[in-house]
């Protein structure tokens, strides 16, 4: 789950710069088998070839805007081996959300789970949800310590899935309008199905509630070779979604217009990388999305309309 980390400072750097972001962009390679070798790929990826986040060949998804400070204090209490197998593009998780219901899509080691079980308070619950079933191990051995010893709960408040993000609602057997937030990082643009993904999270997510999600974003339609190429979609570039594809697809799964909350541009230094990308252009961007209008405050503190993106 998630995407990236540090990187190697020879191949993709992520930078400050303009932005224009999106989600679903071009259809996924067209066979059934194409599409089942990009999923191994990326099971295979996250789950045996990293071993930490030192292993990633770009910094493409890497998260260089910094978190408050509040969440930063909570990353120190969070055990090395999550954040050193944690792969991520930003910080999704926002403040305020005590008592809160929330669900993590592609949890990974689970960085962004024990953030939000400290964020919800011992009221408020965290479900994280993964294929690779080495990050889940990850999470589910430290959570009921760091619940314990660290935050001083009786017990966990976490628990953790092993399945699809696509199957929220079907073999995972989350139940509709039961979350009141939802968090990926640097997660959607590694399914092939990412229309299923926010129908399934729209699903779940309660009236009011917010899918706030950090990921990467492109301005072009990529190419069926860049969309299948292995090292490609397990830094998140292959997979990278492009803009006006998302804001359609957002509409037609019934959100609100699209928040920007944050953005980094991204450059790949990488001539190899490079030369298969052409002229595309790439962006880590975080995005808010509310369904029935979400929480006012919310909006006016986190996000600003899709329209100022330029």
């Amino acid at each position: 789950g998630g995407c990236c980390g540090e990187g190697s400072d020879n191949s993709a750097k992520a930078c400050a710069g303009p932005a224009q972001g999106g989600c679903c962009g071009p259809a996924p390679p067209a066979s059934a088998a194409s599409k089942q070798n990009v999923v191994d790929g990326v099971k295979e990826y996250y789950g045996e070839t990293l071993q930490s986040s030192g292993d990633l060949k770009t910094s493409a998804c890497t998260a260089c805007e910094k978190p408050p400070l509040e969440i930063l204090d909570i990353i120190k209490k969070i055990p090395d081996e999550v954040n050193s197998k944690f792969y991520g593009c930003g910080y999704p998780t926002p403040l305020g959300i005590e008592g809160k219901r929330v669900l993590d899509l592609g949890c990974g080691s689970g960085r962004d789970c024990y953030i939000a079980s400290a964020l919800v308070g011992e009221a408020g619950t965290v479900v994280g949800v993964d294929m690779t079933e080495q990050q889940l191990a990850v999470a589910k051995q430290h959570a009921e310590p760091y619940c314990r010893q660290q935050l001083g709960y009786l017990e966990s408040n976490m628990r953790f899935l092993h399945g699809y993000i696509e199957e929220l609602t079907t073999s995972l057997g989350l139940k509709e309008n039961s979350v009141d937030l939802i968090i990926s990082n640097c997660v959607v643009n590694l399914s092939v199905n990412k229309d299923k993904v926010l129908e399934q999270l729209h699903r779940v997510l309660a009236t009011g509630g917010e899918f706030q999600f950090s990921d990467v974003f492109t301005d072009t339609a990529l190419s069926p070779e860049i969309q299948s190429h292995k090292v490609l979609v397990g830094e998140c570039l292959g997979g990278a979604m492009e803009v006006e594809a998302f804001k359609s697809l957002a509409k037609k799964v019934g959100f609100d217009a699209p928040a920007l909350v944050s953005q980094t541009g991204i450059e790949v230094h990488d001539k190899e990388l490079r030369s298969l990308l052409g002229d595309a252009k790439f962006w880590s961007i975080t995005w808010r999305l509310t369904k029935g209008g979400g929480s006012a405050a919310g909006a006016a503190a986190r996000g600003k309309s899709a329209a100022e993106i330029h």
